[in-house]
């Protein structure tokens, strides 16, 4: 039995069973953390979130970019790319970012250390802006013509996804910035630069935009909430490489593998 362990441990885990369980409790502990404070950061009562959320309404009005009420009433009209949005918005934010961050670990270890960094600095930075600008998502703004599409693909209107069993750990208001979209990108950018076939490096390439389109034709985020998810994503891969990095070049760099 040690020996067969031994011949999986030489085979498939790069740096041994130790290694492995400690990034998965590492993951599991920093993103547990991060559903905690995110959940505190309430913005202390609901006048803020959106009232916050009609500034960023009138901002994208001003700038002639609020399309997201017209990109939804499209999306709904075309009812199974609707459904295939609800079920990408539900599901592939976790799925996705976890199947390509065990890819990274068992096929491109060195540059798994890099990835794990820049995703702790991208919930780090979120953090700071729910705090400072706790935001109601379009879905809860009917007013301005959104719907919760969500609720009605899980509950087919019969209630509301926020009252569910999960609320405790559940904040309303941390739209800004979009971390689906800031997910997106770091796992895009990074498996279309680690993956070998061209077919696959396109995919992970168009895999943020789709993303984008999902959050936004969902009614859970505004382009704007967008933006900043894309800046979050740039600020961790920049602390990433020319901080975290530098301080343990023969760790924590991105790899050969992407050169």
């Amino acid at each position: 039995m040690r020996h067969a362990l031994d011949l999986i441990e030489a085979r498939v885990l790069p740096r041994g069973w130790r290694d492995a369980i400690r990034q998965i409790l590492l993951g599991v502990a920093a993103y547990m953390g991060y559903q905690l404070v995110r959940a505190l950061a309430d913005g202390g009562g609901t006048y803020k979130p959106f009232g916050d959320a009609t500034k960023i309404i009138n901002l994208e009005r001003v700038l002639h970019v609020f399309v997201e009420p017209s990109v939804q009433a499209w999306t709904s009209s075309v009812h199974w790319l609707m459904d295939f949005a609800d079920w990408s918005y539900l599901n592939a934010h976790y799925f996705v970012t976890i199947a390509a961050l065990v890819f990274i670990y068992l096929r491109r270890n060195d540059s798994f250390y890099f990835v794990r960094n820049m995703f702790m600095i991208a919930m780090a930075v979120a953090l700071v802006g729910y705090f400072f600008y706790p935001t109601a998502p379009p879905r809860l703004m009917p007013e301005w013509g959104f719907t919760d599409s969500i609720s009605q693909f899980m509950l087919g209107g019969a209630g509301h996804i926020d009252n569910g069993p999960g609320k405790a750990l559940l904040n309303l208001y941390a739209a800004v910035p979009s971390m689906h979209v800031c997910f997106a990108l770091m796992i895009g950018i990074s498996m279309s630069r680690l993956v070998r076939r061209r077919l696959a490096r396109i995919a992970w390439r168009l895999y943020p935009a789709w993303i984008t389109f999902v959050v936004v034709a969902t009614g859970n985020h505004y382009l704007t909430d967008v933006f900043l998810g894309a800046m979050t994503a740039f600020a961790a891969w920049l602390l990433a490489e020319r901080l975290f990095a530098r301080a343990r070049p023969d760790v924590w760099t991105f790899g050969q593998a992407a050169a």
